[in-house]
């Protein structure tokens, strides 16, 4: 029986090999890092520049309405598949109305491009007086941004 080999039984490692694990995360991470600015939308709107400081957007999402320089309006009705949507004075008016109305307290922004006439702003904050909006604020870039 000298001959014969006994086969000793190995311990079972009980750890798992995570490497892999690791690969495949920081493969999605540079795929999520290279397509999240490509997932941005928006409306191009040359603001103008002034010294105000930041509103506090923590507490709930703003809508904000756009006037392009073409005098367009664009409001952001978000859940309907668009996130931009050119819309009439009369258009802009009853979605805020419909929004206002389930959710009171919402903050509205009204983005006016700095080549737009004044005219189409002001029109635009009427109608949204008009709608009953209390909460209602202006959007402009930092001073020396657009230098």
């Amino acid at each position: 029986m000298s001959g014969v080999k006994v086969r000793v039984p190995r311990k079972l490692v009980a750890e798992m090999n995570v490497v892999p694990y690791i690969d495949v995360m920081l493969v999605l991470l540079v795929i999520f890092m290279a397509t999240a600015p490509m997932m941005t939308q928006g409306i191009n709107v040359d603001l103008p520049d002034s010294n105000s400081e930041p509103l506090d957007t923590t507490k709930s999402e703003p809508v904000i309405i756009s006037v392009t320089a073409d005098g367009s309006y664009y409001i952001d009705v978000g859940s309907d598949g668009e996130s931009q949507k050119s819309a009439t004075l009369e258009t802009v008016k009853g979605h805020v109305l419909r929004i206002h109305k389930h959710k009171p307290s919402t903050l509205f922004l009204v983005e006016g491009d700095s080549n737009v006439p004044y005219a189409r702003v002001v029109s635009l904050m009427g109608a949204l007086q008009e709608a009953g909006i209390t909460q209602l604020g202006l959007v402009t870039e930092p001073q020396g941004r657009n230098e």
